[in-house]
């Protein structure tokens, strides 16, 4: 009978029972292919409007996780948003890690690849290749804030710098530095909401005869003047 509703500790019509059934066909399942098949079921439990569902230590914590990372992006959004945002990027971690064979000893170039492809390399990214390596969480942290490389706040894909040096500060390097936040939509230190691109104001990039200065990855543009910001920056669009 259409919306006829079941009972399991909590009511549920046909489509929730549905989902909850998926869970049960996926005991041969790795332990990470089963949590990451939880978020997405738990995606869909939110997106029925459901609240507070009963999950296991683990799956909560990545639950956690998943918000903590939008927010650190300045991306706020519903909970079933997060979540497949989430679910993308541990996919797409699973690809690298899986192109590696899940070895081990691939861990700083598997490192290097999240760096690159994401601009950072974020908590739940280390819970993520800790459980599919099984190699300890304390370990993986320790290798990627010991090399200088790896940032584990975001930086964006491209990275924007404007020296707000003295040399650089009296030829017009704060007038370039708000022009900047401006066509990008974003504060010193942030990251726009897509990722591409991340802003930092430094105190000198050793090219002070070039002021006022700024950089894109590793382009240097000198004497730059604000008008001339917007045409720099979609050269990398």
């Amino acid at each position: 009978m259409k919306g006829k509703r079941f009972f399991v500790g909590l009511r549920m019509t046909e489509k929730q029972r549905s989902i909850l059934s998926h869970i049960q066909k996926n005991a041969n399942l790795s332990k990470t292919e089963i949590l990451l098949k939880g978020l997405e079921l738990l995606s869909e439990y939110y997106s029925l409007g459901l609240d507070t569902p009963p999950l296991s230590l683990e799956l909560k914590r990545l639950e956690e996780e998943a918000v903590h990372h939008t927010e650190a992006l300045k991306r706020i959004r519903r909970r079933e948003d997060a979540l497949e945002e989430i679910i993308r990027e541990l996919h797409d971690i699973d690809g690298i890690v899986d192109r590696y064979g899940g070895d081990p000893n691939a861990l700083i170039q598997i490192l290097l690849d999240i760096q690159t492809q994401f601009g950072w390399i974020s908590k739940l990214a280390v819970m993520w290749i800790s459980k599919r390596l099984r190699i300890p969480f304390s370990s993986i942290y320790q290798i990627a804030t010991f090399y200088k490389v790896f940032s584990l706040t975001p930086k964006g894909r491209h990275r924007v710098r404007a020296c707000l040096g003295t040399a650089c500060h009296i030829r017009g390097g704060p007038r370039v530095m708000e022009r900047i936040e401006r066509v990008l939509g974003i504060g010193d230190g942030d990251v726009t909401p897509d990722g591409k691109f991340g802003l930092e104001g430094v105190n000198c990039l050793g090219c002070c005869a070039l002021g006022p200065v700024m950089v894109v990855d590793d382009d240097y543009y000198g004497n730059v003047k604000p008008a001339e910001v917007e045409k720099i920056i979609s050269k990398y669009g």
